[in-house]
């Protein structure tokens, strides 16, 4: 009996003692819940200061104070190409303009947000337009090339204020294609011949080489034409070593980095070394060949050429990005240039005059020629593709099991790996840029109907592979989504035929713009080519309106409302002078993808 009251009395000071407690405790709340609420509402504002503005894992991070005080356009008006005043064709732009390279009549504008005309390229059709970096250059509907940008005007510019249009260099050659590098324009001709001019302005009135001796012939031949207000421009040929086939003549070139593709009318492949980086990678297919002699090494009047040999690195030193156990002395490492031409100006327009045709290729009738920033690419009458080249990136796309980082000899590109022994793959287009490749193959069994995929590879770390991926490597072609097994219904045969690419401009800078030909079999009533975007967009060079990367072709919206579709029509075209030069021409929309930007002209069909 004592016991069971002792335990009682006990659980009731202890009950008394757990009220005690928790009423002490909630007289001490509210001040605690204060204390909590200040934190929380400071915590509040600084995650607020720091993340009001939307940060994507690709933007850029620190921006410049040059561009800082530049504006951005917004809010265009229209960008269907066609002015609202009276029905003109122009050119429609977006991204950016830092170099004035794709609106230099308005340079105080550093970005373009949306899509917008452009009157600068108003009544003006082109043969052919190409962007670079700094500067950017197009045939007109005379074939003569125009240039412009801040790489191309450089310190003749005098104010960045002030506008500088498109100025007429190369006249009276009647180009077709123009090929774009840092320091050089490549240009074809519609008679196949391929002209060199300098990227630069103050390059093409480099004075002439010295006069020969008077008992030899003038220096004064045909390298040097007349441009617009009677300057003098600096200019060359190169002509192929090896002697063309009766009516043989080249039809197409392909510009990389340091090199240039070229291929003729029969078939034949053929490259030309730009400088002494030409073959980092082996994306020559060669590695031995000869240049002329500068005149400033020699009086001879007939000098001997110059052998040169150019080394991949990989192949110099293999070990290169091995260990320092496994790597070789740096003393053993043989060269990877001729050490004969240390002194030759390799970034003059004539340090090499002449096109080379690739030994493992004789034989091998091409079809179409495609550089990459430090890759080739060729495919063969037959459908089937070869690359060679730098392979970092997987960009040749010869499957993941290939760790090989320069390939040097043209290698079959398998297009068929993910898709069943009975299924026949042929490619029907080739598109390369940068460390990015686009392959377009058809596929059939036989029975099903023929469907078209978008294969690509290589460097997607902003998205460029189009698979809803960001993957920095990629050697196994993958198929693109949403432009790969497309149909539509065929008015002629009414049945369901493939949706091809019409064209695909791969971007350098790793955006791509796609043109699908969904006009080709929708009939009278078809409105035109629907524009297809994906890849980086640091500079709003997707026309989203938005900085964030797409890592999925997606269908490119007007500004103003509805698909972004690429027109033809008849129109009146001017040249680049603003003369009439024919009435009713058929024209089309072309796009074409820069370094951080893009422009949509028209194109004379």
């Amino acid at each position: 009996m004592f016991k069971r009251t002792a335990a009682q009395a006990w659980r009731s000071r202890r009950l008394h003692s757990h009220i005690s407690h928790t009423a002490q405790a909630a007289r001490a709340r509210p001040a605690r819940s204060a204390v909590i609420a200040s934190s929380a509402a400071a915590t509040a504002g600084l995650l607020w200061y720091s993340f009001s503005a939307t940060i994507h894992n690709d933007a850029i991070i620190t921006p410049k104070p040059e561009d800082i005080s530049k504006p951005i356009q917004k809010a265009p008006t229209s960008s269907t190409g066609i002015t609202e005043d009276d029905g003109s064709i122009c050119a429609v732009v977006w991204g950016s303009n830092q170099y004035n390279v794709i609106n230099p009549t308005e340079p105080g504008v550093q970005r373009v947000q949306y899509p917008v005309n452009s009157s600068w390229l108003k009544d003006v059709a082109l043969r052919d337009l190409a962007l670079h970096e700094r500067h950017a250059a197009c045939v007109d509907a005379r074939g003569d090339v125009y240039q412009w940008g801040d790489g191309f005007f450089g310190s003749s510019h005098t104010s960045k204020s002030e506008p500088q249009g498109p100025k007429l260099t190369l006249r009276g050659h009647n180009i077709i294609q123009l090929q774009l590098t840092e320091s050089r324009i490549y240009a074809l001709s519609a008679s196949g011949k391929i002209y060199v001019i300098a990227a630069n302005a103050e390059q093409q009135k480099t004075p002439p080489p010295k006069p020969l001796p008077a008992n030899t012939t003038s220096w004064w031949e045909p390298g040097w034409i007349w441009g617009a207000q009677g300057n003098a421009i600096d200019f060359t040929e190169i002509a192929p070593k090896q002697k063309l086939g009766w009516g043989e003549q080249f039809v197409s070139i392909s510009a990389g980095r340091n090199h240039l593709l070229a291929l003729t009318s029969s078939g034949r492949t053929m490259v030309h070394p730009m400088n002494k980086n030409a073959n980092t990678h082996g994306q020559l297919g060669l590695r031995k060949f000869d240049i002329p002699t500068p005149l400033s090494f020699t009086d001879i009047v007939s000098p001997p050429r110059v052998p040169v040999e150019l080394v991949p690195k990989a192949v110099a030193d293999p070990f290169a990005t091995a260990s320092p156990f496994s790597r070789s002395a740096a003393s053993s490492v043989p060269p990877s240039t001729s050490t004969n031409i240390d002194g030759i100006d390799d970034q003059h327009i004539r340090f090499s005059d002449a096109l080379f045709e690739i030994p493992s290729l004789q034989g091998i009738k091409v079809s179409q020629i495609a550089a990459g920033g430090r890759s080739s690419f060729v495919m063969t009458d037959s459908g089937r593709v070869l690359g060679w080249g730098a392979n970092e990136f997987g960009q040749i796309g010869l499957g993941g099991n290939m760790t090989l980082d320069t390939i040097v000899l043209p290698t079959e590109v398998v297009l068929s790996r993910n898709v069943p022994g009975s299924v026949r793959t042929r490619c029907i287009g080739i598109s390369a840029g940068g460390d990015l490749t686009c392959f377009v193959a058809e596929r059939t069994d036989g029975e099903s109907l023929v469907y078209v995929d978008l294969l690509t590879c290589g460097n997607g770390q902003w998205g460029g592979l189009g698979n809803n991926l960001y993957s920095n490597a990629q050697g196994n072609p993958v198929r693109a989504k949403n432009v790969s097994g497309l149909r539509e219904y065929n008015e002629d045969s009414r049945t369901m035929s493939p949706i091809l690419p019409h064209a695909i401009s791969v971007s350098p800078t790793g955006h791509v713009l796609l043109t699908l030909d969904t006009q080709a079999h929708g009939g009278p009533g078809g409105l035109g080519r629907d524009l297809v975007v994906w890849g980086t967009n640091h500079d709003y060079q997707l026309g989203t309106g938005k900085r964030s990367s797409l890592s999925m072709p997606t269908t490119l919206e007007r500004p103003e409302g509805g698909r972004f579709i690429l027109g033809q029509r008849k129109a009146l075209v001017r040249d680049l002078a603003g003369n009439v030069w024919k009435k009713k021409v058929e024209v089309e929309q072309c796009a074409v993808a820069g370094y951080g930007n893009s422009i949509i002209y028209w194109k004379i069909k």
